[in-house]
């Protein structure tokens, strides 16, 4: 049990998002959740899934149902790229 305490405190005091091999990650509002759905003429269940213990999601605050958006960028385009998941 205290092995799994000291598991968890550790994941808690590393900031993944430091690492260059981790995107951005951001909740979307509810707004932009229906304006996104609507552009794609899709439903959540349609969307990509991640799970809620994914680690990022976990550090975001992310819940089931909401939907994040993750921009990756592109080394020889030079630009980002947005995907959608929605937390299941």
């Amino acid at each position: 049990m205290a092995e799994k305490k000291q598991k968890q405190e550790k994941e808690e005091d590393i900031d993944i998002f430091q690492s260059q091999l981790v995107p951005k990650h951001e909740i979307l509002s509810e707004e932009e959740k229906v304006k996104l759905l609507k552009e794609l003429n899709a439903t959540t269940r349609e969307l990509p899934k991640i799970k809620e213990d994914d680690p990022v999601i976990k550090r975001l605050g992310a819940k089931h149902g909401d939907v994040v958006r993750i921009a990756r960028n592109s080394p020889t385009a030079g630009k980002y790229y947005y995907y959608y998941r929605f937390v299941s």
